[in-house]
């Protein structure tokens, strides 16, 4: 299991997830940050600290926000 960065984080891009990633996991594209889900540990260390609720464990994505799994395999 994996996390994901969906898309209430577009355009915001807070770094407090950045802060946490005990194995910096986490990268920036254009438009938001992703989790690289081959370097994820799954500690969910992110997850609480994201103002923004973005952040999801891989099989508790919202069905609306799926394309955000594939954005983050293609961006690792």
């Amino acid at each position: 299991m994996a996390y994901v960065i969906t898309e209430p984080c577009v355009d915001v891009k807070d770094a407090s997830c950045v802060d946490v990633c005990p194995v910096d996991c986490i990268y920036e594209a254009d438009r938001q940050y992703y989790i690289n889900v081959d370097e994820c540990i799954n500690c969910a260390a992110c997850e609480p600290v994201c103002p923004v609720a973005a952040i999801f464990a891989l099989e508790a994505v919202p069905p609306d926000q799926a394309s955000f799994i594939e954005f983050a395999k293609e961006q690792g």
